[in-house]
């Protein structure tokens, strides 16, 4: 196929069939391959939405700088378009993310502002620290992948439709974890607007409030978790809960065991929420009574995670921590 851009091979990703983590006698375990865009991750889609909908709304320019609040995925998504549009990016990210992310963004030209690991609300924050540089610098345009409608539009217009004619309409339900919440709204949206049964299900880490709002109607207890890029301890603005049937809560250890199994046994190279998300889809394929496939969604590669999670000696001393 030929592209005028690498920007225009964003999507159409592929669904694969799981052959070896399965459940015995449950549906079929089918993975969204999110990891494949040409950024590494599902971000790159709103990362595309978000700057064509701002120069169709004139909100940038030549020589404007975008500025964003990332886990890592969305600022590579950004990096990508300001390379072909030729705009600046600044990226403040939470200090636990990766390394592998921040040299990532540095590589592909983007200031790379480090944030203390601060609550919703505290200036050190990093959402309240990339919506205070929007302010202080000139010809900015804060992206807020958190509150920008093109973020849930894009997955209602693409991944979802993708999802369903891949599966002639047998989708029996669809996990994800909540970042911002735009990729299970959109998509939730989609499938349920097709058919009302099909089951949208929060794959979420242990620690994250969100499991208990979906499933008892407010927010958790808040907790540390290590799986980056999903969970949370607030209701981010572009998600909506009440298109979620069931939240399925996985540990760091069971989500990091899923990751390396996905690699090891299926040849899928994804990082460790994309193990949050196929293990709460196991456990949801040995409990259900759905006949049709179940759709997991990998949301990112494991090359942003050599560093850590993928690092046998950080997982051996994770390991011994939690004896």
């Amino acid at each position: 196929m030929l592209y005028s851009s690498v920007t225009d091979a964003i999507g159409r990703t592929p669904l694969v069939e799981l052959q070896h983590i399965r459940a015995a006698n449950g549906p079929a375990i089918y993975a969204k391959c999110e990891h494949l865009n040409p950024g590494g991750s599902v971000k790159d889609r709103i990362a595309k939405a978000i700057v064509e909908r701002a120069e169709k709304e004139g909100l940038i320019e030549a020589g404007s700088t975008l500025i964003e609040a990332t886990a890592g995925n969305t600022g590579i998504g950004l990096a990508l378009m300001c390379a072909q549009r030729g705009y600046k990016l600044v990226c403040v990210m939470p200090e636990k993310m990766a390394e592998d992310k921040r040299q990532a963004l540095r590589a592909l030209g983007a200031e790379v502002i480090i944030t203390d690991n601060a609550p919703p609300g505290d200036p050190r924050n990093f959402q309240e620290r990339a919506r205070q540089i929007s302010e202080e610098r000139p010809n900015t345009f804060w992206t807020n992948q958190f509150a920008n409608e093109a973020n849930p539009n894009v997955h209602y217009e693409t991944t979802g439709p993708e999802i369903w004619e891949a599966l002639d309409g047998q989708v029996g339900a669809f996990l994800a974890g909540v970042g911002t919440g735009g990729t299970i709204s959109g998509v939730g949206r989609f499938l349920k607007s097709k058919n009302p049964q099909t089951q949208i299900i929060l794959a979420d880490p242990v620690g994250s409030r969100l499991t208990a709002l979906i499933n008892e109607g407010e927010l958790g207890e808040d907790g540390a978790y290590l799986v980056e890029g999903i969970g949370s301890s607030q209701v981010p603005q572009v998600f909506t809960p009440d298109i979620l049937d069931r939240a399925i809560s996985i540990s760091d250890q069971d989500s990091f065991a899923m990751a390396t199994r996905l690699i090891q046994e299926e040849g899928l190279l994804v990082g460790p929420s994309s193990g949050t998300i196929v293990a709460a889809a196991l456990q949801y394929a040995e409990q259900t009574t759905v006949d049709a496939p179940i759709v997991a969604l990998l949301p990112d590669s494991w090359d942003r995670y050599w560093s850590k999670t993928l690092d046998p000696e950080y997982m051996a001393q994770l390991e011994q921590s939690t004896d």
